[in-house]
């Protein structure tokens, strides 16, 4: 099967499927969501929505982080990956906003990369996600389902090199569905370890799931 081939069975199974592109991130305003994507870096949704409530209680906007202390966000965030760099970035980011953007979510990548604690990855989430632009997200779950699905090359080492395969390839249409339907593919069906290629629904153009059975290794 080529990858052209793949790609569009890829298509037709978006153009059909009922999948759910929401993220699975909690969050009651726009603000609310960056903070939780900066929360969610290295850190599973689940947790962040844990302890997201909370924080939000605290500082239910970015008037409220920009006058912040670390002592006052640390606490409350303390239970997730990386608390120290993650409250000091909080902090920063609702201070830019305030002073920049008129306590705004910014609506462009440039802008958003200039907020501390977002990176490509989080602002794509939040132009798709709010603002309805086909970006692409890629996480550590788009960039193993992409391979094993053959859409991209296995020797590709970067997030971004994949982004742009991707966008290069799957209709504007279809960009937001396709990223969250790989995500919410790699975190419950193609997972990294023991993949679950007996309940997948594409793996008639899984390339990863081809080789198994030339290998004669599918369990």
């Amino acid at each position: 099967m080529t990858r052209s081939e793949r790609y569009q069975a890829l298509h037709e199974h978006l153009e059909v499927a009922e999948i759910a592109t929401e993220t699975e991130l909690h969050y009651e305003s726009p603000f609310q969501l960056l903070v939780a994507v900066v929360l969610s870096a290295q850190c599973t949704d689940k947790r962040v929505n844990e302890i997201a409530p909370k924080l939000f209680e605290v500082f239910p906007g970015p008037e409220f982080l920009a006058h912040a202390i670390f002592e006052e966000v640390y606490p409350l965030i303390k239970s997730i990956s990386y608390p120290n760099n993650k409250a000091k970035h909080l902090i920063g980011l609702g201070k830019q906003m305030m002073e920049e953007f008129g306590g705004e979510v910014p609506d462009n990548r440039e802008a958003l990369q200039s907020l501390p604690g977002v990176g490509r990855k989080t602002a794509n989430v939040i132009l798709s996600v709010l603002f309805d632009q086909p970006t692409m997200a890629v996480d550590t779950h788009v960039f193993r389902v992409s391979k094993r699905l053959g859409l991209v090359n296995q020797n590709v080492k970067s997030p971004f090199d994949v982004e742009i395969k991707l966008i290069q390839n799957i209709p504007k249409h279809l960009v937001a569905k396709a990223d969250q339907w790989m995500i919410l593919h790699g975190r419950y069906t193609c997972i990294a370890r023991k993949p679950a290629c007996d309940q997948c629904d594409v793996a008639h153009f899984c390339r990863f799931f081809e080789k198994k059975l030339q290998k004669g290794t599918l369990e």
